[in-house]
């Protein structure tokens, strides 16, 4: 199952672009036997500075039809990495096109975007910087696969 995070907002050069190609490596590494990957990025921007409304258009036209998604919100759902590493496991012997992570901008997502996701997914109460959510869903993935593979990376 291909996974895509479709995130708003460009990734620069930097400390979290490094850490997100190194949790996307080892993911595509640890997760293709698992039948699972490769990880891509697509990114988008509102160039026109339409707000969440025009993020949201942006996000629900790049969603294809037929795909799972899940939405990062402050209000979705947490998870232990076990339990998530688990749903990932369950989204993929379902068997869609393929998994859609959407990340939106700094004003979060918009109400049509969360209405298409099949699940929400919080990683706390806090409010994370969106490069750095970045940086916890890659790392996340790769611990899933992690777990789901019998690796030694997540101890209990």
């Amino acid at each position: 199952m291909r996974l895509r995070i479709i995130a708003i907002g460009r990734l620069r050069n930097g400390p979290e672009k490094d850490l997100i190609e190194d949790y996307i490596a080892r993911f595509n590494r640890t997760g293709r036997p698992l039948g699972l990957g490769p990880v891509e990025f697509s990114e988008l921007e509102d160039k026109k500075g339409g707000g969440k409304a025009a993020e949201g258009a942006l996000l629900s036209k790049a969603i294809p039809s037929g795909a799972a998604v899940i939405a990062l919100d402050e209000h979705g759902t947490l998870q232990t990495s076990p339990d998530f590493s688990q749903n990932l496991a369950r989204i993929r012997d379902q068997a869609p096109s393929e998994l859609i992570f959407v990340i939106g901008g700094a004003d979060g997502l918009a109400p049509e975007v969360l209405a298409r996701a099949d699940a929400k997914l919080s990683f706390g109460k806090m409010v994370w910087p969106h490069m750095l959510a970045r940086v916890m869903l890659t790392e996340q993935l790769y611990r899933a696969a992690s777990i789901l593979s019998g690796g030694p990376y997540h101890r209990v």
